[in-house]
């Protein structure tokens, strides 16, 4: 693979790049990335697929796969895993030695109301532009705005979008700032209503519970949280982190299935004691059903408190980016830093990889089977390459590690659709 060396400044090119070629990523018939190509088959020839995928390295961490495979795509299906299958066999055949073949990729936490909240990023841009097929979007709206973000951010996108419902009705839509605090924009009844009035496209409730959000109010706003997810039948997702109320008895309070994300903060009152082990109600709340998700974003992720973390044994049930204006142009960048900068720490290629596919694809009911190559499941699959070299990774602390090993997008697909990636050069 290419020996490479990128540091901060290189990186901020790379995403300038992005910015000026991506405005939104396409279906596509030409590629840019180098060493991938598609080929059209004889137009008068009988074709069994519409897309066949040649020469990669298939990884499918939640069936335990890793070996040399070509996938063949019928009707936005996968239908075939298989050696060598007939290039003749196929409409366009997509062909990608060296890279990695894997489930798109999936983004539990992002802010993608672009246009209207000042978090929120271009999805296309910033998710199925970097490979990225799925992406959750984590309570940018509350009950008064989630239409909107639905029928002209979900609807329209083509990343594979989903939202949790904040349960502060103003979401992000003014600033995430004090936004809790006043409880009477803090209704569950409204916003468990609207909840379901906007499912499919709302899969969970999202609570936001540091002080500068909720004040004194977090176990309240809490609560309020849960009745409107009890209501709806859905999951909570919650933010921790400089908390007015210490975890534990805001643990008290989370069910089974529910998500705890910037799992790593290192923000007072996260899932460490001041000795850095990890909290007994922390193990408690695990071993009964409570996920917790990494949302790095632009706070909420330090390499040296992660790094206790994953030497107890403590990984994380979902990798997130919390992309938003803030944090896409660093220190989170998209979702493939942030998994590289957890090979960085030590998790195995299919330990990452497992973390952005099948295990978030579990988390949350998509209403559809994500995060798998199986045959029979949607077409969603992600090209990735992983550069060998010298890579500089920055944490929301400022603090630098070098990486031997980067993990990049070069091409998307959604549905049996390939998708154009940004070309960083």
């Amino acid at each position: 693979m290419n020996q490479t060396t990128l540091t901060m400044q290189t990186r901020r090119q790379f995403t300038k790049s992005l910015l000026g070629v991506a405005a939104s990523a396409v279906a596509t018939d030409a590629l840019w990335s180098p060493g991938i190509s598609l080929l059209s088959a004889d137009p008068g020839a009988t074709q069994t697929y519409d897309l066949l995928i040649t020469g990669g390295t298939v990884i499918d961490p939640g069936a335990n796969l890793r070996t040399a495979l070509d996938v063949a795509i019928k009707d936005g299906k996968v239908v075939r895993l298989s050696p060598n299958i007939a290039p003749g066999m196929a409409r366009k055949v997509l062909s990608v030695p060296g890279k990695l073949v894997t489930p798109g990729l999936i983004d539990l936490h992002v802010h993608v109301f672009d246009g209207v909240t000042e978090a929120g990023v271009n999805a296309d841009r910033y998710c199925i532009a970097r490979g990225v097929t799925t992406a959750v979007d984590a309570g940018s709206a509350g009950f008064p705005s989630i239409a909107g973000l639905r029928k002209y951010v979900i609807d329209t996108s083509a990343t594979r979008l989903y939202a949790l419902l904040d349960i502060g009705a103003l979401g992000t839509v003014v600033s995430v700032k004090d936004a809790m605090k006043n409880l009477e924009w803090v209704d569950p009844q409204m916003t468990a209503k609207a909840a379901i009035a906007n499912k499919p496209a709302v899969i969970g409730i999202k609570v936001r519970l540091s002080k500068d959000i909720a004040g004194t109010e977090d176990m309240e706003g809490l609560k309020r949280a849960r009745e409107a997810a009890e209501a709806s039948q859905l999951p909570m997702m919650l933010h921790i982190g400089d908390t007015n109320s210490p975890l534990p008895a805001i643990l008290r309070l989370v069910r089974p299935g529910d998500i705890i994300t910037h799992c790593y903060t290192p923000r007072p009152n996260g899932i460490v004691d001041q000795n850095g082990r990890i909290l007994s109600e922390v193990l408690e709340a695990r071993q009964r059903g409570v996920l917790f998700d990494v949302a790095h974003g632009a706070f909420h992720f330090g390499f040296d408190l992660t790094e206790k973390c994953l030497q107890q044994a403590f990984l994380p049930d979902s990798i997130s980016t919390d992309l938003a204006g803030r944090s896409v142009n660093g220190p989170t960048f998209d979702l493939t830093t942030t998994i590289s900068k957890f090979l960085l720490l030590g998790l195995t290629l299919e330990q990452a990889l497992e973390r952005v596919t099948s295990k978030p694809a579990h988390a949350l009911n998509f209403g559809m089977e994500l995060g798998t190559l199986n045959v029979g499941a949607v077409a969603d699959i992600s090209i990735l390459e992983l550069r060998e070299g010298s890579f500089e990774f920055v944490d929301s602390l400022g603090s630098k590690r070098m990486g031997r090993q980067e993990l990049f997008g070069t091409a998307a697909i959604r549905d049996g659709k390939l998708y154009e990636l940004a070309k960083s050069s």
